[in-house]
């Protein structure tokens, strides 16, 4: 007992003693007692002895005693003890990839800063060619990015270099990433702008005109007729390179992939051709009526047509195609069906779209709001973006079925409709094409005036079909012509033409005084000092 009163008392006499430190001005210059160093020492030589947890209860101890301008002049000293360069650390210890693989997940403008941190940093970058590696994280998740590398050509000098190739050094790569910047802002702006490369296929069909549908990648078009054929172009010169025969009437829907190409027609049948060769491989008969639209994935396709049914398939091979279920439900002719694993969605001229099932093909839910038929959808994740005949675009929630914006600005029926993370595009029987702002069609606040970024106008006839990626459009229509709109090769915009100068002659005539407008050429203006 005896023992914690006088801790009590030491403890007190030590807060006065703060106190009085903290209310007295602090003295340059202190005298130390005299056997200071001598106590000093002997109290570091038991400290040496202890264990290191002794050691940190004794400082605890210690600290806990001193007054709170003695703690910051303790924490001033420990700051920079406790701050450690790891970067540069770690190659000392051979570790110099674990250095690499820690500023490898950085993006672009934390690597610049990192690069002026210090002579060991920029080596550590250099080395590891982080910069290529981060060129090549971009080019594997963004479509974008891996388009460019394709079509600029600079993709051939990243990942594994060719065998007997040369690999570019740092340098290249830390010049190569503010370019492809620079391209990608290009790209964004022709978009905004409607800045273009347009280049038109003449179909040519002998009978009726009129391209209803196409499908394109970087080596082919193929598109289905008005005349009943389906024509496959050559992406390089435009020229038709097949022709495919056996429908009897107009081809209204295609979709191919690497092994087939599948199309729909107004004379009911769904026909399977070998996307190499051309050869019809299959026919299937089940619909009564015009096959409107299709889709197919993995190993399903569905159909639907004017008969107002929808047609689930089970796709085994080209040869093996077989009907799994029937679905009813419209009361008019279904136009349109897109789906995924979760769900089915079509789309009638009854004004409503419908979801099922894809799993049980049950119904789920019908979405309502279009004042007219509808003629075009697309559906990916929760949203499905449709065009109607009451000339608008609707976007809505697939889960709760919300409308979520509607987009006004085409004159005529919006007959077709498709969208990216960014962008909207659609083409309408007024003969327009419009881009739409996606990002801010789905923002409540963003008013309606600023949604639509650009018309394109050069269809004379209606627009049937389009498809598009991050670089170029390519639709089609009644006018027998298949466009290409390619907004990343666009001609450098003209400079802006320069104003005439301007030189005034002041004619004196009595009292009045006379102004004389005089247009000339700016590069013959001169001042003559007068």
């Amino acid at each position: 007992m005896e023992t914690d009163a006088i801790g009590d008392e030491k403890i007190e006499e030590t807060k006065l003693r703060q106190m009085t430190i903290l209310s007295q001005p602090i003295q340059k210059k202190r005298e130390r007692p005299e056997n200071f160093e001598e106590e000093r020492d002997l109290c570091v030589k038991y400290f040496e002895q202890w264990s290191e947890q002794d050691q940190l209860d004794f400082v605890e101890q210690l600290i806990s005693r001193m007054c709170h301008y003695q703690h910051g002049h303790i924490n001033a000293f420990l700051k920079p003890m406790l701050q450690r360069d790891f970067i540069t650390a770690l190659p000392k210890k051979g570790l110099d990839h674990v250095a690499e693989q820690i500023l490898s997940y950085l993006d672009a403008k934390s690597l610049s800063a990192c690069e002026l941190v210090c002579k060991e940093w920029y080596r550590v970058i250099s080395d590891g060619m982080l910069w290529k590696k981060l060129i090549e994280r971009m080019v594997l998740t963004d479509p974008l990015w891996k388009g460019l590398a394709e079509r600029r050509g600079w993709g051939q000098h990243l990942f594994r270099p060719k065998p007997g190739e040369t690999p570019q050094n740092h340098q290249f790569y830390r010049k190569l990433y503010p370019r492809i910047i620079q391209d990608i802002e290009q790209i964004e702006t022709n978009w905004r702008c409607g800045r273009h490369n347009l280049q038109k296929i003449q179909c040519r069909s002998e009978n009726s005109k009129g391209v209803y549908c196409l499908q394109y990648d970087d080596n082919k078009i193929v598109s289905g007729l008005r005349d009943n054929t389906i024509k496959i172009w050559d992406r390089n010169n435009l020229e038709c390179v097949q022709v495919l025969t056996g429908h009897t009437g107009s081809v209204l829907c295609l979709q191919y992939d690497d092994q087939v190409i599948i199309s729909g027609s107004s004379d009911s049948t769904v026909r399977v051709w070998n996307v190499h060769t051309g050869e019809m491989v299959n026919t299937l008969i089940h619909h009564c009526e015009a096959v409107l639209h299709l889709r197919f994935q993995h190993g399903m396709m569905v159909t639907c047509s004017k008969d107002r049914s929808i047609a689930v398939w089970d796709m085994q091979s080209p040869t093996d195609i077989n009907l799994r279920r029937v679905l009813v439900g419209h009361r008019a002719a279904v136009n349109v069906v897109d789906f995924d694993d979760k769900y089915i969605v079509s789309a009638s001229g009854d004004r409503t779209i419908k979801v099922w099932s894809t799993s049980t093909c049950e119904f789920v839910r019908t979405l309502n709001g279009h004042k007219r038929g509808i003629a075009c959808l697309q559906y990916r994740d929760r949203l499905v973006v449709s065009g109607s005949s009451d000339n608008t675009i609707r976007l809505w929630d697939i889960e709760c079925g919300a409308c979520l914006r509607i987009l006004e600005g085409h004159e005529e029926l919006v007959r077709c409709i498709r969208f990216d993370n960014k962008r909207i595009v659609s083409g309408a029987y007024d003969g327009k094409i419009k881009v739409w702002d996606l990002q801010a069609a789905l923002d409540p606040r963003a008013p309606a005036g600023t949604l639509c970024l650009r018309t394109l106008v050069e269809h004379s006839g209606r627009v049937f079909r389009l498809q598009f990626d991050e670089f170029q459009i390519v639709s089609s229509s009644h006018d027998d012509t298949i466009l290409i709109w390619d907004f990343l090769n666009v001609p450098p915009p003209d400079p802006p033409a320069r104003s005439p100068a301007r030189t005034y002659t002041y004619v004196s005539n009595t009292e009045q005084v006379f102004l004389d407008q005089v247009d000339v050429p700016a590069e013959d203006a001169t001042d003559d000092g007068s």
